[in-house]
């Protein structure tokens, strides 16, 4: 009954969206588990059963350390996380009804996180992601036993191609009346030109907030200019999940879904490699996406306080590693506070311009 529930909409987005990239199509395996793949291959060509390791390095001038050949994911017993077996195939349940639906990729060097809340009968799918990983996120989202209608709104944090991209797919196949995108005015802007098919809301318009039927409700908290102008995070109320956007990410082509910092990391100067362990710094990716994206150390600062104002318990960002703990959270924060300048002061101070 799953398989038949996830062919059913996995046919459906091959006619909303992918007639012009596939002239024929049938299914000869019998097993399940190689049909739904067979499927989606044949839909969109080596994106799940791609070969990862042939992959040209695309960071955006940012060098990656070294990639990892395997990605194993032990769950973190204090913070109630779900171990997984097989990131890329399979949700992640990070808090009550809140899925991780990203996937390992150890050679772009910046990994993408998109997320679905599921309450009841209704959803909300933050940051669906870019063009190309939309298979990835609609299968997780079905594995979910979603029926995608039940998805009522589109987080968007900022406008972004690696957030916004999916959105002419997700519309398709979502395909209600109901949808509609939160964002803020000066994301909607440039969200528009992705496409125009959907109503955009901005959250303040919406007193800072979205309720589900059940009463669960999303608070929005702008963070201005870290790195848009229209930026802001999502906090839910049900399980303190903050989700940061940008705020909290990193550069890592050694990736991990759960951030793990040791005492050491506290009072410990950030560098590539630990001293202590002889092992990549989980805190160096961060420090340098942040000094990198960020716009400036005030609107750094804002955000910080912003973050620390909230009574959060662990934090999603949109890329790098999830912070499981508030206590790994306000070591990250202070490495943050403490880095130096960011944005043009950064490259100023490096002789970068």
């Amino acid at each position: 009954m799953q398989f038949k529930f996830e062919l059913l909409y996995l046919v459906q987005l091959f006619c909303y969206i992918t007639t012009r990239r596939v002239k024929e199509f049938c299914i000869t395996n019998s097993n399940t588990e190689s049909a739904r793949f067979i499927l989606l291959e044949r839909i969109f060509p080596g994106r799940l059963l791609r070969q990862k390791e042939n992959s040209a390095p695309h960071n955006g001038g940012i060098q990656p350390m070294e990639a990892k050949t395997e990605t194993k994911i032990e769950a973190k017993t204090e913070a109630n996380v779900e171990p997984t077996d097989n990131l890329d195939l399979n949700p992640v349940e990070i808090a009550d009804g809140i899925y991780w639906l990203g996937y390992t990729n150890n050679n772009v060097g910046l990994h993408c996180n998109p997320y679905l809340i599921r309450e009841g009968n209704e959803a909300v799918l933050i940051d669906g992601g870019s063009r190309d990983d939309f298979s990835h996120v609609m299968l997780k989202i079905l594995r979910t036993g979603l029926r995608p209608a039940q998805i009522k709104r589109l987080i968007y944090h900022h406008y972004d191609p690696d957030l916004c991209g999916s959105l002419p797919q997700l519309e398709a196949i979502i395909n209600t009346k109901e949808l509609r995108i939160i964002s803020h005015m000066e994301n909607n802007v440039f969200i528009h030109y992705y496409s125009t098919k959907t109503p955009k809301l901005d959250f303040r318009v919406l007193n800072g907030e979205f309720v589900f039927e059940t009463g669960r409700r999303l608070e929005f908290y702008g963070t201005p200019f870290c790195h848009s102008p229209g930026s802001f995070m999502t906090f839910d109320t049900k399980t303190k999940t903050l989700f940061s956007s940008d705020l909290f990410g990193s550069y890592d082509a050694n990736w991990e879904l759960y951030l793990e910092l040791s005492a050491q990391c506290e009072t410990c100067t950030t560098k590539r490699v630990c001293p202590q362990s002889n092992h990549k710094c989980p805190l160096y990716g961060i420090e340098q996406f942040h000094k990198r994206i960020m716009t400036s150390v005030t609107a750094l600062s804002h955000a910080l306080d912003v973050i620390e104002s909230l009574d959060f318990e662990r934090i999603a960002p949109q890329h790098g590693s999830l912070v499981c703990t508030r206590k790994d959270a306000e070591t990250v924060i202070a490495h943050l506070r403490s880095m130096g300048p960011v944005g043009i002061e950064y490259l100023v101070a490096e002789n970068r311009l």
